[in-house]
């Protein structure tokens, strides 16, 4: 199969389960803004200094990629666990627990790596607000809408995490 197939030149695309939506349906919408975090996850991770931050980022890219999966289903078992957010959580009071605690707002862009996880956490912030939207009008999954609330949250621990002084 080629790279284009010419299915979405009438402005249509494919769910996860092969229902055909507009592309500008707000499932898409959703998920395509989970598709841009991931796009900057990668940038971070190719510009990350530390090794630790680069392995973090590459296992979440991987949860990414289920959660999207999960949006872009109607009806099927989610791929996102509970677990995968309470691993998040874990993560995130490791991390916390070995930076300087916050003391005042952080101003982002010390490392490259850090910007675009800065980056990656506002895009996820918006497809945050675009999941909430869909979720007014259809039945989604409580274990993506966990994730996806610690999403940006790991995110900005990572930031934290890539910019902190060794």
């Amino acid at each position: 199969m080629g790279v284009y197939t010419k299915t979405g030149d009438k402005g249509q695309t494919s769910l996860y389960t092969g229902e055909r939506v507009d592309k500008d349906a707000l499932r898409v919408d959703t998920y395509g803004a989970l598709d841009e975090a991931g796009s900057a996850l990668a940038m971070a991770r190719a510009f990350a200094t530390k090794e630790t931050v680069r392995e973090k980022i590459v296992l979440l890219q991987k949860k990414l990629s289920l959660l999207m999966a999960d949006i872009a289903s109607l009806g099927q078992e989610p791929m996102v666990t509970f677990d995968d957010a309470a691993m998040l959580e874990k993560d995130i009071d490791e991390i916390e627990a070995h930076l300087p605690k916050l003391t005042h707002f952080l101003v982002p862009g010390d490392t490259q790596a850090g910007a675009m996880l800065d980056f990656a956490r506002t895009t996820v912030r918006r497809a945050e607000r675009r999941f909430y939207a869909l979720s007014r009008e259809a039945v989604l999954h409580k274990e993506d809408q966990v994730f996806l609330n610690r999403l940006s949250d790991y995110c900005f621990m990572l930031m934290r995490l890539e910019e902190a002084k060794d």
